[in-house]
């Protein structure tokens, strides 16, 4: 199993053949779940354990892979054989952690000190609108956040620092728009999969780990939501503090609990379509970095307008920080303080 909304077990075995650590630049960043490392596109080159950062270790060992397909696409430059993506679980290896407790600053963390240009991230989610069905793809581009504050959702707001990043626009459109050229090759059962794209598509976070009450999914439906998780808040936000253009991918496994005539969501109803998600996502995750190993989109190249964005948010000056607060900032920006 993988990408659940409840649960998932689905070992990354440790092999004594393999490196432990990687001295080069990483190019892309999945977030999700263990399937997606055994891509065959990619070979693993290195697996780096729980990363210490200075907001605790990832919630996994970090899977660093190069690219080794030959396969050439017309009208492209021949592939980057140096194009590199690093893995991480989002609740573990064993699921072991659940939303509240997922150590996303420490993910999101890792991924930019290993000079990361985008993440990846793929999630499980209930669908709120009729025409979003299970088993249907969504790239969202707006977020309803319904977390309690208990998660850890900043770098910036510690004593000491005060930092204030634009968030008007959570995802990256043009991350988004690239994806969605991939929107053929989903399939559910031999019939078409949608992947549902659109500037207004709109995820709400709730806080989990319970599902919604009908009352509750109803609401989200009148605030505007089209799907649901528990994982996109604070990860979104920790994307946008290190100036990394993020977008999630949304994979309908049901319909909440809104519909009347239906029983509310369980665990059996999700399970029926999580083998087919996984594939899709497997095909779409194969799709892009392929793509981006032949030629890297503009936005990766750029940083989709988001350089020195940071550097311009924090109000406090380097002489009213501590050394610790400095610190913590060089391991994200090593070149703005």
């Amino acid at each position: 199993m993988l990408f659940t909304r409840f649960t998932g077990r689905r070992v990354l075995k440790m092999t004594s053949d393999i490196a432990t650590t990687f001295e080069g630049e990483i190019d892309l960043g999945i977030i999700g779940g263990t399937g997606l490392y055994n891509l065959e596109c990619l070979k693993a080159i290195a697996i780096l354990p729980p990363m210490e950062t200075p907001w605790g270790k990832t919630s996994s060992p970090i899977t660093i892979s190069k690219v080794t397909t030959t396969k050439d696409i017309e009208g492209h430059p021949s592939i980057n054989k140096n194009f590199h993506v690093a893995f991480i679980s989002r609740h573990g290896l064993h699921h072991e952690y659940p939303p509240t407790k997922v150590p996303f600053r420490a993910n999101m963390a890792a991924l930019k000190h290993l000079k990361c240009k985008a993440v990846l991230s793929f999630s499980a989610v209930g669908s709120l609108q009729h025409h979003i069905r299970p088993r249907d793809f969504v790239l969202p581009q707006q977020i309803i956040d319904r977390t309690k504050g208990i998660r850890d959702s900043s770098y910036y707001n510690d004593e000491g620092l005060v930092g204030h990043v634009g968030f008007g626009n959570p995802f990256s459109e043009a991350f988004a728009k690239y994806i969605y050229q991939f929107k053929d090759n989903l399939v559910n059962k031999g019939d078409h999969c949608t992947l549902h794209f659109n500037k207004d598509i709109t995820v709400i976070c709730m806080e989990g780990p319970q599902f919604s009450t009908r009352a509750e999914s109803k609401m989200y439906r009148l605030l505007g939501g089209d799907v649901i998780n528990m994982s996109v808040i604070p990860e979104a936000k920790l994307a946008r503090e290190c100036e990394l253009p993020y977008q999630m991918v949304c994979m309908s496994t049901d319909y909440d609990a809104w519909k009347d005539e239906e029983e509310p969501v369980t665990v059996e109803t999700v399970i029926g379509h999580l083998t087919n998600n996984g594939m899709n996502a497997n095909v779409l995750a194969s799709c892009i970095i392929e793509s981006m190993a032949h030629e890297l989109p503009e936005f990766m190249v750029t940083g989709d307008g988001l350089k020195n964005s940071v550097k311009m948010s924090i109000s406090t000056k380097p002489e009213g920080m501590s050394k610790e607060t400095l610190n913590k900032l060089r391991y994200l920006f090593p070149d703005y303080w």
